[in-house]
């Protein structure tokens, strides 16, 4: 039997590199399902008949049964099969005190964001949670941000889900974990890939010569995104708030939802994106929290520069249905010290305009690809440095989802509220699903700075609120 292990790229080395004791880079989810066939006659779910379900798909995703391993001396982190994988510590089962209320359930969603996952085995967990009041169940799901982004995610939820409800199970073929080269074999492979690299690059310099001036115009539009990129922030640490500090490693969880229809009706209104509308609402969200709920002056809310890192994809289509991350990271001011929400996403969609124009995400996706031979420990030291410089406040992710209902087998999806990881000294991350005409926000907050986060989700309503009838106000 042959060996076979798949290399890290140097994003997915930097998730790991990142996180901490405090700091958990898993990527997750809370999604609200009716309970369908996955019902028992003593009200509770068959949580086996969805391991059986998952089961029969695992082989379309094997990284879902890939564990971490290192190379010698380099350190770089690799996949491997993992000999022992066993689906039932990866889908677990508890329940809440019936009748279990949406409350209750974020509580629970908090613990267990709090808790890292294993290292030592693939690197996901699903965990369902029955008892929620109405006869529905949720399921909390936990995936190490090195495996997958959230475009990723989406083709993988879809993996699970159907268009139509059905109970049909077609059993996938039976797991045959390849064979985990040693740390001999590793090494070995691992520099005899470089040296083929070398030589690969050598051997093509004749055919360059033939297309220089392709190239040099590609290589002139790739520095100046870079040097956009580089300008836009990453070298500089953004304001401070009190949102922004010393972070733990337990976590609050709280959500809500917004009409598609009406974020539309805004963007129609007054241009832009259904982006530009959720970054203006984050902006009067974070203006009106601070300001109510932390006390933080008008005047100083005008001074201080507040920047959220927007994740933009860059996987192409051909890529769709792979895991590892292919995206590319804006960097955007959000402007928390204007108080008129109409000149707020005027501003915005100013912003975002220019983050087009300068192409802002093929420089971030130009230097992730530089970096990508760098050592770990560079790689380690690299990401570190850039999340203590603090060069963003916050996260803020929006992905979109199909807007027609969809099936776990015949348990209907009501909604999907992501979660996206806390960077160091970030107290909150936002993130957006949008699914079946709602747009579900999940907010990951930390336990201690973020005490009232439901507070910070009434702030968001409101801001929404505002903007909406800032819009439909005649001119």
């Amino acid at each position: 039997m042959s060996v076979h292990y798949d290399r890290l790229s140097y994003l997915d080395n930097s998730y790991l590199a990142l996180e901490s004791r405090s700091t958990h880079f898993h990527v997750g989810a809370v999604t609200i399902f009716e309970a369908g066939s996955f019902a028992t006659a003593d009200g509770g779910i068959d949580v086996q008949l969805l391991r059986e379900f998952v089961a029969s798909k695992l082989h379309v995703v094997p990284r879902y049964r890939q564990r971490l391993a290192w190379v010698p001396i380099e350190r770089h982190p690799v996949w491997v099969d993992d000999e022992f994988f066993n689906i039932e510590h990866h889908i677990r089962h508890i329940a809440l005190p019936r009748p279990g209320s949406e409350e209750e359930l974020k509580r629970i969603a908090g613990r267990l964001m709090s808790q890292p996952l294993d290292r030592s085995k693939a690197m996901w967990e699903m965990i369902v949670v029955e008892g929620l009041e109405g006869g529905r169940f949720a399921m909390v799901t936990k995936i190490h941000h090195s495996m997958i982004d959230g475009i990723a995610g989406v083709d993988l939820m879809a993996m699970l889900m159907g268009l139509e409800p059905t109970t049909e199970i077609v059993p996938g073929p039976p797991y045959s974990p390849r064979e985990v080269p040693n740390g001999t074999e590793l090494l070995v492979r691992e520099t005899t890939r470089r040296i083929s690299g070398l030589m690969e690059s050598l051997l093509e310099l004749g055919s360059l010569v033939e297309n220089a001036s392709e190239i040099r115009d590609s290589l002139f539009r790739r520095l100046k995104a870079v040097n956009a990129s580089l300008s836009s922030g990453w070298l500089t640490p953004t304001g401070g708030t009190p949102i922004n500090g010393q972070i733990s490693p337990d976590r609050r969880i709280d959500w809500l939802s917004t009409p598609l229809d009406e974020v539309k009706e805004v963007k129609n209104i007054l241009g832009g994106t259904v982006n530009d509308v959720i970054l203006t609402t984050v902006a009067g969200g974070v203006r009106h929290f601070l300001m109510e709920k932390r006390g933080v002056d008008d005047d100083v809310l005008h001074q201080t520069e507040f920047r959220v890192m927007a994740p933009v994809s860059v996987r192409s289509p051909r890529d769709r249905g792979t895991l590892g991350n292919q995206v590319a990271m804006w960097l955007v001011n959000l402007p928390i010290g204007e108080a008129d929400p109409v000149k707020q996403h005027a501003t915005v969609v100013d912003e975002t305009r220019m983050l087009k124009e300068s192409n802002q995400a093929l420089g971030a996706s130009t230097l992730v690809r530089l970096s990508a031979g760098a050592p770990a420990t560079l790689v380690a030291l690299g990401a570190r440095l850039a999340a203590n410089a603090r060069p963003f406040n916050m996260t803020v992710t929006n992905v979109p989802g199909p807007q027609f209902p969809l099936y776990l087998l015949d348990a209907k999806v009501q909604s999907t509220y992501p979660l996206v990881p806390l960077w160091q000294s970030h107290g909150v991350g936002v993130a957006l699903f949008s699914y079946a005409g709602s747009v579900d926000w999940g907010l990951n907050g930390d336990f201690g700075l973020m005490y009232d986060l439901d507070k910070f989700g009434a702030a968001l309503e409101e801001a929404f609120r505002e903007l909406l009838k800032a819009a439909r106000e005649p001119l």
